[in-house]
């Protein structure tokens, strides 16, 4: 068994036998996720997609007896609250969350049970692959819904559904004919997901507030100068912002952007193989926004919803 297929099993597993408990007027279900292995334990992830107005998690062992989890964060661009625990071998093989909305006085609660074969799970996150995969699924729980900026392009590109621009030209034209996103990041985690299918050219990324401004205010002949980091794909070939990185590689259909400011990084995944592709650092701060170029290849590109 390959190591991909047994990850997809220890998945499986821990929501296989999941269970759900509405207290006191509903409520959101919490989702209880394989999170990443740590100091050789399992971490499991309590994540709501709703946040609470006064929010609080309590984590409890099999015997019921309380476990002390990380402190909850909470994320109020994408709305949403969690905490982690590690598991270690020989802690036991169930483990519940319970968040509970103080205001609403409402609370839901799910369950996970992890299989016989525990330790295999434990050598599992040994493997290198295996934590590939982890890294892009942490990547994409950060999933944050994005939208074209019809104020914000290059006059030849059409945006079609707020989501979807292709070029009108069919030659390439510099400066980059870009749009870019109505959201913009000063903080926190922010992944989304862009189709771009059999486009033989493409450029992702995020600039500064600066170009984002100067681009909405007037469309220049020249990119105005500022702070600009991307992933370009062309002529087989992918390369980051300033030609580096540049190397041959089998084209993905769906690529996967992270921006991570906590520890101010943009990564870029294959999204449908789950791997990293490549990953920039930066030092500026402030608010960055999502862009997109199409390219002149005549094919659309499109901005998956969340």
């Amino acid at each position: 068994m390959g190591f991909s297929v047994q990850l997809t099993a220890v998945i499986f597993i821990l929501v296989l036998v999941s269970t759900h408990h509405p207290t006191a007027g509903g409520g959101h279900d919490p989702l209880l996720v394989l999170d990443g292995y740590e100091n050789d334990g399992i971490r499991l992830k309590c994540f709501s997609e709703r946040l609470f107005s006064e929010v609080q998690v309590l984590w409890t062992d099999g015997r019921g007896d309380n476990v002390t989890g990380t402190p909850l964060t909470t994320n109020t661009t994408t709305a949403n609250a969690s905490s982690t625990i590690i598991l270690k071998p020989g802690s036991g093989n169930s483990v519940s969350c319970k968040i509970i909305d103080k205001l609403l006085k409402t609370s839901t609660e799910s369950s996970v049970v992890i299989a016989e074969n525990q330790d295999m799970l434990y050598k599992i996150g040994k493997d290198n692959k295996v934590q590939k995969e982890l890294e892009f699924r942490r990547a994409h729980s950060n999933a944050v819904n994005i939208t074209l900026d019809e104020n914000c392009k290059h006059p030849n590109l059409t945006i079609k559904e707020k989501n979807r621009v292709m070029s009108s030209t069919q030659e390439a034209i510099l400066p980059r004919e870009m749009v870019v996103a109505t959201e913009g990041f000063s903080e926190m985690k922010h992944y989304w997901e862009v189709e771009v299918r059999e486009k033989s050219e493409w450029e992702l990324g995020v600039v500064c507030e600066e170009i984002r401004n100067t681009l909405r205010s007037n469309m220049m002949n020249t990119l105005p100068k500022g702070n600009l980091l991307s992933l370009r794909f062309s002529k087989g070939e992918y390369s980051l912002t300033g030609g580096k990185g540049r190397r041959n590689s089998k084209p993905c259909s769906v690529v996967g952007v992270f921006l991570d400011q906590d520890f101010n990084t943009l990564s870029f995944f294959d999204a449908e193989g789950k791997c990293l592709l490549e990953s920039l650092s930066f030092e500026f701060s402030g608010n960055l926004y999502p862009f997109f170029c199409p390219g002149s290849d005549g094919k659309w590109l499109g901005v998956r919803p969340a």
